[in-house]
């Protein structure tokens, strides 16, 4: 397996391969922790798998070894002779030199996997990790779990509670859309090159069925942007002053009264199901 340290550097040294810091690559060199990946994503013979940033294979490799088919998306055209060598030993991968953000997952999806809900593994570039939970969900794809390895201080922030310093728009979009689990915490000798800070495998399971029954997605987290967007201001003051909602400051009091909360209450202090009630009773004023 390419996931020891000699095994990669042989590779790295074949293909003359130079990391580049606009893809934030820093490849896997411990075979425990990507066993931890496989098993936490709960890879089966059943499963398809799309998998962000192969870079050179390590993960990928193991994916291939449980996975019934592997699509890697990987945009650093440089890696994909790697990875056609590297991986030529497996019959059920599908190797595309694209760009993840740009990229028709829906249609992947529906050609690959017959709009059934597929899982999502990677080892994310943590520049891109929000945008690109966010686009799994907000996108709707059939998603049967989403199992990546990002920045431990956001993995933090995803599975925050009200009143935290970590809580805040990702924590509440996210657990709107799945249930959040770090499996593991990664530290930076796992990779090649070192990163400066600590990772976390975090594992999100899409609800089945969501426990939050809102009128208007749009408004919730426009006002959810709009609590967090100064942290210091009272929700009133922070949803009358965001640029793209209209409510009178009259309005937003009579909804924090209707769900029996202060009108002093700051975004940092309320649960996603009262960011739910507060947008379906302003619902009404649009």
């Amino acid at each position: 397996m390419l996931a020891k340290p000699r095994n990669t550097i042989e590779i790295i040294n074949k293909y003359s391969f130079v990391f580049q810091k606009k893809y934030g690559q820093n490849f896997l060199i411990d075979t425990h922790v990507l066993e931890k990946i496989v098993r936490t994503a709960d890879i089966s013979k059943d499963d398809f798998v799309l998998e962000i940033g192969p870079g050179i294979g390590s993960l990928t490799q193991y994916l291939c070894e449980s996975a019934r088919e592997v699509v890697a998306v990987e945009i650093d055209k440089r890696l994909i002779p790697i990875l056609e060598d590297t991986l030529s030993a497996y019959d059920n991968i599908t190797i595309l030199n694209e760009d993840i953000l740009k990229f028709d997952i829906e249609g992947l999806v529906k050609n690959y996997n017959n709009n059934r809900p597929i899982k999502v593994v990677a080892n994310l570039p943590y520049y891109i990790t929000t945008p690109i939970i966010m686009d799994l969900f907000e996108k709707h794809i059939p998603l049967a779990g989403v199992t990546i390895m990002i920045q431990r201080e956001v993995a933090d922030r995803i599975q925050a509670r009200p009143g935290t310093k970590e809580y805040g728009a990702l924590s509440l979009a996210v657990q709107y859309y799945a249930k959040p689990y770090i499996a593991a915490n990664v530290p930076p000798n796992c990779f090649m090159p070192r990163p400066k800070v600590g990772s976390a495998v975090i594992n999100l399971t899409p609800h089945t069925e969501s426990p939050y029954q809102v009128k208007d997605e749009a408004l919730l987290f426009s006002l959810i942007r709009a609590s967090f967007n100064q942290r210091r201001k009272t929700l009133v003051n922070g949803i009358y002053n965001f640029e793209g909602l209209s409510f009178s400051k009259e309005e937003i009091v009579e909804a924090l009264e209707f769900l029996e909360l202060s009108k002093d209450i700051r975004g940092e202090t309320m649960t996603l199901g009262q960011f739910v009630e507060m947008a379906n009773y302003l619902s009404k004023y649009i």
